[in-house]
């Protein structure tokens, strides 16, 4: 489908990075500042726990430091100036801050820093920020966001339904459009993900099996979509279907470079998660093997004692 609704701003013969910029509200700048907001807060948290003696696993501030990494890189670069003229820079936009961004965020654990980090109640007083957060995890509006009844069908449709329709080109006109474009792939990403990673507590924690199935259920569907785009004989988008003379850049080529970046970049958070799932797994099923020896030291392995004799009951009855 050609849409061709979109404003001619994106039209222009522009060269790259000249997209005006001057005093006016800027994407860039808005995802910048919370890129630094997110990192304090996370640091904050750190030093909180360190103050009290506890401990906080390297790993998980490596993943969520690269987390908002990855989205300053896609979204407070001048990449982003190409984005909104060049289809397969969007697209790797898209796919890092919807599928790349929220994995990485998720191993950080940011909510589990927050409820151990944040001061509870104090005396008198109902509710600390603590058991706010807390109520918010159990309210009943987060167990139907984080559903996979909701984030499945969700995940799906933040492709088809938005590219596919009049929608892109109307946010694709203004830089806030483009922002809440943005912030809602991150939001997408972030409450599909969040069951599967199960790394934070919420609402949802399926079997290892379940969040496995969670995953492939909504993964085929990007490479559906790349296909699409890669096959098709015109440019289905009307904001990149002429994109400026200066770039010398072909709009169905572009698009297929689009496609395939959708269809390849599917693959990879798939086969990240999965090494992630398996090795939670692996850790849990060690973690129960270690309770169940403890819990044999502590009664002298009754339960071995109770299985022999049973076993030598058996073989006194077929004598």
């Amino acid at each position: 489908m050609d849409h061709s609704g979109h404003g001619s701003g994106m039209n222009m013969d522009l060269p790259p990075f000249t997209l005006s910029r001057g005093l006016e509200f800027s994407p860039d700048l808005f995802f910048l500042v919370g890129c630094v907001l997110a990192l304090a807060l996370y640091g904050w948290g750190l030093v909180r726990l360190r103050r009290r003696g506890d401990g906080w696993p390297v790993g998980r501030t490596v993943f969520f430091t690269f987390g908002v990494l990855s989205v300053a890189l896609v979204m407070c670069t001048k990449l982003n100036d190409y984005g909104m003229v060049m289809f397969s820079v969007h697209m790797v936009q898209h796919m890092v801050i919807s599928m790349l961004s929220p994995i990485l965020l998720l191993l950080g654990a940011p909510v589990t820093l927050a409820l151990r980090a944040l001061p509870v109640a104090g005396r008198g007083n109902r509710k600390g920020p603590r058991e706010v957060l807390l109520m918010l995890l159990h309210s009943r509006y987060m167990k139907i966001v984080t559903h996979p009844a909701f984030t499945i069908p969700l995940f799906i449709a933040s492709l088809y339904a938005l590219y596919f329709t009049p929608v892109f080109d109307f946010l694709m006109e203004s830089k806030p459009g483009h922002l809440g474009m943005m912030v809602h792939f991150l939001a997408v990403g972030l409450v599909f993900f969040w069951p599967i990673m199960g790394v934070d507590p919420g609402p949802h924690r399926p079997g290892y099996v379940m969040r496995m199935l969670e995953l492939f259920a909504g993964m085929p569907f990007h490479a559906f979509f790349g296909i699409a785009l890669m096959m098709a004989t015109q440019p289905m988008i009307g904001t990149y279907a002429n994109p400026p003379a200066s770039l010398g850049i072909d709009a169905l080529s572009d698009q297929n470079a689009a496609g395939g970046i959708a269809w390849a970049f599917s693959e990879i958070p798939s086969v990240l998660v999965l090494i992630a799932l398996v090795f939670q797994w692996y850790r849990s099923e060690q973690r129960v093997a270690r309770r169940s020896d403890r819990a044999a030291d502590r009664d002298g392995d009754q339960e071995l004692v109770a299985y022999n004799a049973y076993l030598a009951s058996l073989q006194a009855r077929g004598r």
